[in-house]
């Protein structure tokens, strides 16, 4: 199926800060942390309250002028830098070594991480019976292994062990497609968190990988092989040199590949007529005929385009939507001899369509299957038995069952409340589900339906046996302007009998359309072993209740997701009565680390600690680096007079402001991450320091090496990485 994914690399910053509380007095921490340098005024022009150089860099925008004094923290090749970044890694080390109580929390971060996870097979029909492909983590296994399985009840077989692909544990498995027999797998390999893959196929019987159909700069790929195995389609950005200077991971297109030839002689047969931020990936009919094209513009809209080969054996892609001016999600797979198709174009929760390809262009040929519903439709599976579709239901799943026709057909009862994800094989006999929650790592179950009754087969779990006390209850409280905003309050036993003000870690994200259900965290689990409070706060701009929710949460309405955030922040410290705000903290990473600096710049008093991970900061400045004008759909960008103010007043970077309380912030970053610059921690902790008036409440800067964004991350490098951020926030707020 061809469906915007969570995990696409596309997921980065934005944030608002509009002054808050100014520089009231903050609550008091119930431990000091290692008392930090008092703060001395400044003595020369060129460095700040610190010390830390400054410059005279003044930016005009449409007439409004713009201090920049860290813009030469911009600069990561710079050796200045480096020698400013070594210190600021000692100075957060040396802050770590104090914390005599780290080692029994990295102990239950490892317990919780030795868990591993299990993913859903993907089904192939093989030569000689069925194959099942998965992956799974086991311990603390730097990366996952992917299975191979004869039969239903066979033995799995490693296939890949990420794990042993290099020494240290950084090159990451970043994805992987079987071809249609089952023979062929193409995979792609990546170093150092960098997401950078590079296209391999092995043989699925020897193990062995040919060294010819190696293809580059295949990041976040997509690939269908043809029937006969032959060759196949996939996406790949432009080679270095082939384009300007900095434009290198914009501008994937659509190519075929002839196994056993070089990659630079494939045809490009997609995407001459995209924008250069526009994201396509492929997918093709099970019988070759159809090869159908989804192009990503932005978290709100996306376009479908068909290619009959039968009517033409050159490539002719027919657009099947985006025809009419206004932004729709669409996304489509091939099941049964029809395209599904699931959208959101006049149903912001989404309905589906079926139709048959060959008449795909004419909408008065699409049927409704599953038509739009109080909750939002999440994802399908076409089966032998009709259609099971996954609904989300106050950010929870759902899963419902219905006949070939749309028709109820009652619904099918999960392990608790958690996430879990639907898919089928090509054929529709295979139908499986994932599962996870908060405690519960991610699992696979086999959905055995017999068209009347339905029940779930475990397939395959975790190696490790996840704690039986961990409590989940879900809660709501109004935002600013009225409205319900759900969360997820996790603690070891019910949180009605820990002693208040519990210590509590307080996670959101708000953005791109990411929904943000219950799943399985080490963080939440560790911290809820510790006897302190995880609290995961469902914001406006995730896709949990369909796509007004996203909207009401993107670019002049991104305010929405820091009221949101605050209010939770409000409940939990008022009418809950969980916690107070001397032992409440703040967490969240990429564009939940905007949310957690926009949170700090805007509202200082209500937290006394915070961990902004590498998030976006400086929003005037985000879209020249990286690929972050693939974000300026979610967030708009400073070179549009409109969206100027509106970025303006929220950008953290540019509305700290000196003599003010903030908490105690740790900003994380590294070197590799291929989707948001580490300017944007650089400048940003460098600021908040200069402004900070209270030396006892440190601000830290963690810049990793060989380290991404996160995806593809050893587990013993995520095991470091979680005790220092955690350790750092439990340590603030009394927890450790």
């Amino acid at each position: 199926m061809i469906r915007p994914s969570s995990r696409t690399g596309f997921v980065l910053l934005s944030f608002l800060l509009a002054c808050g509380s100014g520089s009231g007095s903050g609550p008091e921490a119930p431990k000091p942390p290692p008392a930090a340098p008092p703060a001395k005024p400044a003595a020369r022009r060129d460095v700040d309250a610190v010390g830390t150089k400054i410059v005279a860099q003044t930016d005009d925008y449409f007439g409004v002028k713009v201090a920049d004094p860290y813009r030469w923290l911009e600069d990561g090749t710079s050796p200045e830098v480096a020698a400013w970044t070594a210190k600021e890694n000692a100075r957060t080390e040396e802050y770590v070594s104090k914390l005599t109580a780290l080692a029994p929390l990295r102990e239950r971060i490892e317990k919780a991480l030795s868990l591993g996870y299990a993913s859903a097979p993907v089904a192939r029909k093989g030569a000689k019976g069925r194959l099942y492909f998965h992956t799974k983590r086991e311990g603390m296994k730097n990366q996952p292994t992917l299975y191979v399985r004869s039969g239903d009840k066979g033995e799995d077989r490693v296939l890949l062990d990420a794990s042993t692909l290099s020494a240290d544990g950084t090159s990451a498995l970043d994805w992987w497609f079987p071809s249609p027999s089952g023979k062929l797998l193409a995979w792609g390999r990546s170093e150092a968190g960098s997401e950078d893959s590079v296209l391999h196929v092995r043989d699925v019987a020897t193990g062995k990988d040919d060294a010819v159909d190696e293809i580059p700069w295949t990041r976040h790929a997509s690939v269908a092989f043809t029937p006969d195995e032959k060759g196949f389609f996939y996406t790949r950005y432009p080679e270095p040199g082939s384009v300007p200077a900095g434009d290198e991971k914009y501008g994937s297109k659509v190519f075929f590949h002839e196994r056993g030839k070089p990659w630079k002689a494939d045809q490009k047969v997609f995407g001459d007529q995209l924008d250069k931020t526009d994201v396509p990936a492929v997918d093709l009919s099970p019988d070759g005929r159809f090869v159908l094209v989804r192009v990503h513009k932005g978290w709100d809209k996306s376009d479908l385009y068909l290619w009959d080969k039968k009517k033409s054996p050159t490539p002719a892609f027919v657009a099947l939507t985006g025809t009419v001016p206004g932004r729709s999600l669409y996304d489509a797979s091939f099941e049964a001899g029809l395209l599904y198709i699931r959208t959101n174009d006049g149903a912001p929760n989404f309905r589906l369509y079926s139709v048959k390809p060959e008449l795909a262009e004419k909408h008065s040929a699409w049927t409704e299957v599953l038509p739009e519903a109080k909750d939002a439709l999440s994802d399908y599976a076409i089966t032998t038995q009709g259609i099971v579709g996954g609904y989300l239901h106050d950010a929870s799943t759902q899963i419902r069952l219905f006949d070939k026709t749309g028709k109820p057909r009652g619904d099918l009862a999960l392990p608790q409340v958690g996430t879990a994800h639907v898919s089928s094989s090509p054929d529709g006999i295979d139908v499986f589900t994932s599962f996870a929650s908060f405690a519960v790592p991610i699992e696979a179950h086999r959905i055995a339906w017999n068209g009347k009754e339905a029940k779930l087969v475990p397939w395959s779990k975790a190696s490790g046996v996840a704690p039986t006390d961990i409590v989940v209850e879900s809660r709501f409280t109004a935002s600013k302007d009225g409205t319900k905003i759900p969360y997820f309050v996790v603690s070891k036993g019910p949180v009605a009998a820990h002693k208040k003000p519990v210590p509590t870690v307080m996670y959101g994200y708000g953005g791109f359309n990411i929904v943000l259900s219950p799943s399985f965290s080490a963080r939440a689990l560790a911290v809820a072993e510790s006897g302190a409070v995880w609290v995961t706060a469902v914001l406006r701009g995730g896709g949990e209740f369909g796509e007004a929710w996203h909207r009401a949460g993107m670019l002049d309405k991104k305010q929405n997701v820091f009221d949101d955030f605050y209010a939770v922040a409000k409940a939990l410290t008022g009418a809950d009565g969980i916690t107070d705000a001397a032992h409440l903290s703040a967490m969240g990473g990429s564009n939940g680390g905007l949310l957690v600096a926009a949170s700090v710049v805007q509202h200082p008093e209500a937290f006394r600690a915070a961990a902004s991970l590498v998030p976006l900061t400086d929003m005037l400045r985000y879209q020249n680096f990286r690929i972050a004008k693939l974000w300026i759909p979610e967030y708009g960008a400073s070179t549009d007079h409109a969206q100027l103010d509106t970025l303006r007043a929220y950008s953290p970077l540019h509305n700290v402001k000196p003599g003010v309380r903030y908490p105690a912030t740790m900003f994380t970053t590294a070197e590799e991450d291929s989707r948001v610059d580490p300017m944007h921690a650089r400048k940003m902790a460098a600021t908040l320091r200069a402004a900070q008036s209270d030396a006892t409440r440190p601000i830290l800067l963690r810049v990793e090496s060989k380290a991404g964004h996160g995806a593809g991350k050893p587990t013993a490098k995520v095991a470091a990485e979680l005790a220092t951020e955690l350790g750092f926030l439990l340590h603030e707020t009394g927890g450790l």
